[in-house]
């Protein structure tokens, strides 16, 4: 009976743990398809795809919407699709932003739209700690938006990977707690204690 319990605690545990860390991987920078890339912004019917880079922080990661660290920051965005590079495209970086409206927003940095053939439209910028709008824009198109966050603790993604391993507590709580009210266990736990 027991060692049928512990194989199932130890079979909810794997899957628990499977499903905690799945989703953080699936949602990892680079590591999915462009349609369920968390980078990726339509600006009218097109793609764009942002990454920012702060390489004297950590030479080689890409970071999209969470930037880890204060400092120069290489701002890059992608147009995935060609209409767009033959028409003008203009980036403007907010500071103060807050996730339901613009408090004191400061422009940090502005590059004026211009004809991007290559595809790319790069820049630099000095962030500091704090929330940040990243607004693309296109030519006789609506603008696209992405809320940066910099050096800044999401509490709501805190929030929900701790949901997994809260439940599986839960449960093996539940599962110890009815199997310490169980006669059978109770009688080999004396028998034990009695040899």
């Amino acid at each position: 009976m027991i060692k049928y319990a512990i194989r199932i605690n130890l079979l909810i545990l794997a899957v628990v743990l499977g499903t905690v860390s799945g989703p953080s991987t699936a949602a990892a920078h680079g590591n999915v398809s462009i349609e369920d890339d968390i980078c990726v912004r339509r600006i009218g019917g097109n793609m764009v795809h942002f990454s920012a880079y702060q390489p004297q922080i950590e030479p080689k990661a890409q970071y999209c919407t969470e930037i880890p660290d204060v400092g120069d920051t290489f701002l890059v965005v992608d147009l995935v699709d060609p209409s767009l590079r033959n028409m003008p495209v203009g980036v403007k970086i907010i500071q103060g932003v807050n996730e339901n409206e613009q408090d004191e927003a400061k422009t940090v940095a502005y590059w004026k739209p211009i004809s991007h053939p290559d595809g790319i439209v790069r820049g630099e910028a000095k962030l500091e700690k704090g929330l940040y709008k990243l607004i693309i824009t296109a030519e006789g198109l609506s603008p696209s938006a992405y809320l940066l966050r910099v050096q800044q603790v999401d509490y709501s993604k805190l929030g929900r990977s701790a949901l997994g391993p809260l439940a599986l507590l839960l449960v093996l709580g539940v599962v110890g707690y009815e199997l310490s009210k169980s006669n059978r266990v109770r009688g080999w736990l004396a028998a034990r204690r009695r040899s």
